[in-house]
């Protein structure tokens, strides 16, 4: 099997898996106490027989399984449904909204990994040393604390009381300069940093204490391998056997790590948003649960889901790449 059928076959494992979100999805939204269609007209005076023509406008009357078939009918010919408090379609609102949610999550990925793998690699080589030490207090901190109370701390001391960054929202990069009042790129760019800077920090800290203690113990181990004890006998220098011997065979639990806390992030983006006022997916998806958005809860909900499983799918192919025995059923 190779690299092409391998990718197909774990793509056509995806599809159940999706299905079966879907439908629990479904029915755990519509068992949901409340009405959306009274939570709509919240606040003024309708009658009954209005309230009865929306919920046949929207499909509401039917019974559950035919809504649901007739959503997956949609959502196969790409059609997502259409949002009952906005009056949009959802694909529309999703489309909206991604943005700002994916830059705020690959940003503080690119943090985490930036930080993480010299810190881990670092504390492994000085073992038992006051900064290994230090790396493993500041790991239990990272994984023991909230995203949004490093959030939260993080406005108040840069933001409010340095007022060295920006607290709430984002300068989003595709946008033009001018929309902003800025001039020049350069300038847009700069604002773009500082505005990313506080939230990526607050929620990339847990995917970065993770990855350093994963890194540390795996460099540990890899260090300890006879391969590399045979390389120090042939008077490789340290430096060669760090970067060629050790660090690559290392890096299968932090590939691992990466793409199953794809789903930690997506999660702990809802919560950041808030804390920094970020209008994205996150934001969204509380407001839809929130009003029993039936619709809104399924896009979002399909739209993580996909990510997540291509994430994992992404972090399966990567292995071939940092391990040259992965070959996917191929012949030996």
């Amino acid at each position: 099997m190779g690299l092409l059928r391998y990718t197909t076959y774990r793509f056509a494992q995806a599809i159940p898996v999706l299905i079966g979100i879907s439908i629990i999805t479904f029915v755990l939204a519509n068992m949901t106490p409340g009405d959306p269609i009274r939570l709509m007209v919240q606040g003024q005076e309708v009658d009954a027989e209005t309230i009865a023509q929306l919920e046949a406008q929207y499909g509401l009357d039917r019974p559950l399984h035919e809504r649901y078939l007739d959503y997956m009918a949609g959502l196969v010919q790409g059609d997502m449904g259409h949002s009952f408090h906005r009056n949009r379609p959802v694909s529309d609102l999703i489309a909206r909204r991604i943005g700002p949610t994916l830059l705020l999550v690959l940003s503080a990925y690119a943090f985490a990994l930036v930080t993480s793998i010299p810190l881990g690699i670092l504390a492994a080589k000085r073992r038992n040393e006051p900064f290994d030490h230090v790396s493993r207090i500041v790991a239990l901190i990272g994984v023991s604390t909230p995203s949004f109370w490093i959030g939260i701390m993080l406005i108040l001391l840069f933001g409010v009381q340095l007022g060295w960054f920006p607290s709430s929202d984002l300068v989003y990069p595709w946008w033009p300069p001018d929309a902003y009042g800025h001039d020049g790129y350069l300038e847009h760019a700069v604002e773009t940093v500082r505005h990313l800077l506080l939230p990526m920090i607050a929620l990339g800290t847990l995917q970065m204490a993770t990855l350093m203690r994963v890194e540390r113990t795996q460099m540990i181990d890899s260090l300890q391998g006879e391969y590399v004890k045979l390389a120090r006998a042939y008077g490789v220098p340290e430096r060669t056997i760090l970067r060629k011997h050790a660090f690559q065979v290392a890096q299968l639990p932090i590939i691992t790590i990466v793409g199953l806390n794809l789903s930690t992030a997506l999660g702990g983006a809802v919560l950041t948003e808030f804390v920094f006022n970020i209008n994205g997916l996150g934001r969204l998806f509380y407001e839809a649960i929130v009003q029993l958005d039936y619709q809104l809860i399924m896009g979002i909900t399909m739209i993580i889901a996909t990510m997540f499983v291509i994430g994992v799918i992404i972090t399966d192919i990567a292995y071939a790449y940092i391990d040259p025995r992965v070959t996917y059923g191929e012949a030996e």
